[in-house]
């Protein structure tokens, strides 16, 4: 039970590398824990044991979907349990694949395989629950080094490269356990390597400032969620987002959150929008809003963002959230709808590429709720983009971790655009990033807060705006091929821990 108890505690420690604790070296730790119990196991135990680190890991790290379901989506106790349960189950077969593969397709010196195989069939595995079933990349290992220097390689490599070197690490610090006093200095003088060289990275400017900074605003209304679809609140809710905006007419863009409008935007076009749109014009301001968007022709209806000012659009969601926004597999999944009471839970996708939103005199690359969370699809638009724009409602989730994890990955987004990233939202995580992923001015949680900073345009593209995650997980997809072709050439077994090094 030793190994079990120990994969099992292992996934329960690694939220603790990131947001909102933030303790980077637990992530190395965890993973050096799971590839040395992978050495001494068959590829069935192997299996057994990832899924074991992958309860631990979204049971702690994902616990904040029983808050979602049970306090705001109205599901009592024993139904949001169970749903929370399988939804953790799910996740950990992930882990489960990469101790099958990294077993199954290792043999030979431990060194190769901590080294090359477990990290590359851990990045695989993460890429693969990053869009199967509409994806969900949450606890990607690379999120916990936004504040370490391995993120320095982001711009470069993504998300997925940031998580395959700190694999690569974990694997290295593993080799200094097991190996002798030569190969110990050996696995020790190459984790230094990998990190002094990575942080080299952090020398080369991928962008550069285009224009001079910008004032902006970002309106946090802080509307409590059992209240915001209530039609005797709505005039409440407008008038405070319109009061907040008249004091802010210094600004030359001011950003409200997803659905900041509770209402669709044909219902408030004449009443609402069109006065709005005319008094931000005299100001010379330019607003994002975010509205529910129906459309007649088809009876459909968008979560969108749209521009009021010099340059009127409207941007339609494109990544949906799957039982939040829409119902995967309606047939056989509709009973969920009974359980869950969210408003607005049949949205319609946008199209893939739509065109670019024009606020404060530059073209901006703008994402909707988790959309963020999706590094390859945040690269649409860019590098015409001048900065990122994110609008949300955290709300869901209240005072739990998911706020501070999704704050991370839209600093991870900055990172990898080379951009800055707004943010605003109803609850909070709202702040301005620059573009290296550091906040430059965060709104304090659970407060009604007009947020006001400094907005620099950027121009320019990062090695990753071109290539996205395609060369770190084709690399870690060739490794283990490489290691399979191995295998079947030479017909090699997988050795107990510790032969072979």
């Amino acid at each position: 039970m030793k190994p079990a108890l120990l994969a099992l505690a292992g996934g329960a420690l690694l939220p603790f590398a990131f947001a909102p604790f933030g303790y980077a070296l637990v992530a190395l730790l965890s993973l050096a824990l799971l590839f040395r119990i992978w050495l001494n196991a068959s590829p069935l135990q192997a299996a057994a044991y990832g899924y074991l680190f992958g309860l631990g890991q979204f049971g702690v790290g994902v616990s904040w979907v029983f808050v979602s379901m049970h306090e705001y989506g109205g599901s009592d106790v024993v139904s949001a349990a169970g749903l929370t349960t399988v939804f953790v189950a799910y996740l950990s077969l992930f882990p489960a694949l990469a101790g099958w593969l990294g077993v199954r397709f290792g043999g030979g010196a431990v060194l190769g395989r901590v080294l090359l195989l477990f990290p590359a069939v851990w990045v695989v595995t993460e890429w693969l629950r990053g869009w199967l079933f509409s994806g969900f990349p949450w606890l990607q290992i690379g999120y916990s080094q936004t504040d370490t220097g391995l993120r320095s390689i982001a711009p470069v490599l993504g998300v997925f490269g940031v998580g395959w070197l700190l694999a690569v690490l974990a694997g290295l610090v593993l080799s200094a356990w097991l190996l002798g006093r030569r190969g110990r200095r050996f696995a020790l003088l190459a984790a230094a390597a990998v990190l002094v060289g990575s942080t080299q990275f952090a020398q080369v400017r991928w962008t550069q400032p285009a224009g001079d900074p910008i004032r902006v605003t970002l309106l946090q209304g802080n509307v409590p969620q059992d209240r915001k679809w209530l039609p005797e609140a709505k005039a409440a809710t407008l008038q405070m987002y319109v009061d907040m905006t008249r004091q802010h007419w210094d600004s030359r863009l001011i950003v409200w959150p997803e659905t900041a409008v509770p209402a669709f935007y044909q219902q408030v076009a004449e009443s609402f929008m069109a006065p709005l749109e005319a008094e931000a014009r005299e100001h010379g301001v330019d607003l994002l809003v975010g509205v529910p968007y129906y459309e007649s022709q088809g009876d459909r209806y968008y979560n969108a963002v749209v521009a009021l000012g010099s340059k009127p659009g409207r941007y339609f969601k494109r990544h949906l959230v799957p039982f939040g926004e829409f119902l995967p597999l309606r047939p056989m999944l509709g009973f969920i709808l009974d359980l869950l009471q969210i408003p607005l839970s049949d949205f319609t996708s946008g199209e893939p590429r739509q065109s670019l939103l024009h606020a404060a005199g530059y073209p901006l690359v703008t994402s909707i709720c988790y959309e963020d969370i999706f590094g390859q699809e945040s690269l649409v638009g860019l590098p015409e983009g001048a900065y990122l724009v994110n609008v949300t409602n955290d709300a869901w989730f209240g005072d739990s971790f998911a706020p501070h994890q999704h704050w991370q990955k839209a600093r991870m987004r900055a990172i990898e655009a080379g951009r800055y990233m707004l943010r605003a939202t109803n609850t909070g995580v709202t702040g301005i990033i620059d573009a290296g992923g550091k906040p430059v001015a965060v709104a304090p949680m659970f407060q009604r807060e007009a947020l006001t900073g400094m907005l620099q345009p950027m121009a320019g593209a990062t090695p990753y705006t071109w290539w996205g995650d395609w060369p770190a997980v084709g690399l870690c997809a060739g490794i283990i091929g490489i290691c399979l072709v191995r295998r079947r050439r030479k017909g090699l077994r997988p050795l107990p821990g510790g032969e072979g090094i």
